[in-house]
């Protein structure tokens, strides 16, 4: 008989918002995702300075960003920001969540999610679109298929890194009315 796999057990985390003092943490979690993996396109990791720039910028913009904290420290993070820029997409955001390397299977990108969605329910956004870099990346499409999204498409190759084409598989979920009502007068 072969044993089943064994699953890593449960982080006891907290889930807050990221301040200023998180972007260190978040940098190093980053920059290992851009050198080994295919969730972000980027090739080289950005600077602290340039994280420090892209939190403020999704934060002064009313945007929801997270953090997973754990004993040991930051163990991973989400946010959305701006789906498109133009006006008519201002109800759309995308999301970003990554985990530390080595805190991965035990439920922080869920609950990192779980907290980005129900942020996100409390604000006028209606709709959110996970970008997933690499058709190949089952855990990321599986917690986004967990958490009610559905797969829209995927653009085939459209991304060249570790010396192979990638895909990006694009998914979607409905947020709060979705498209059932208009917008609040004024946003």
């Amino acid at each position: 008989m072969i044993a089943a796999a064994h699953k890593k057990s449960p982080t006891a985390i907290t889930i807050r918002a990221c301040g200023e003092s998180d972007m260190g943490a978040i940098t190093e979690i980053y920059a290992h995702h851009v050198l080994h993996g295919t969730a972000s396109f980027e090739l080289e990791p950005p600077s602290l300075e340039e994280m420090m720039r892209r939190h403020r910028a999704i934060v002064a913009d009313g945007y929801v960003y997270l953090v997973a904290e754990a004993v040991s420290g930051i163990v991973g993070y989400a946010y959305v920001s701006a789906y498109r820029s133009r006006p008519a997409y201002r109800f759309t955001v995308e999301n970003s969540v990554y985990v530390r390397a080595g805190h991965e299977g035990r439920g922080i990108g869920l609950r990192l999610m779980q907290a980005l969605l129900a942020e996100c329910e409390k604000k006028s956004f209606r709709q959110m679109i996970g970008v997933i870099g690499d058709s190949a990346n089952h855990a990321s499409i599986e917690l986004h298929r967990k958490l009610g999204f559905h797969t829209i498409g995927t653009f085939r190759s459209c991304g060249f890194k570790f010396g192979r084409w990638v895909d990006s598989v694009l998914m979607q979920k409905e947020l709060g009315a979705g498209d059932r009502t208009p917008p609040a007068a004024g946003t």
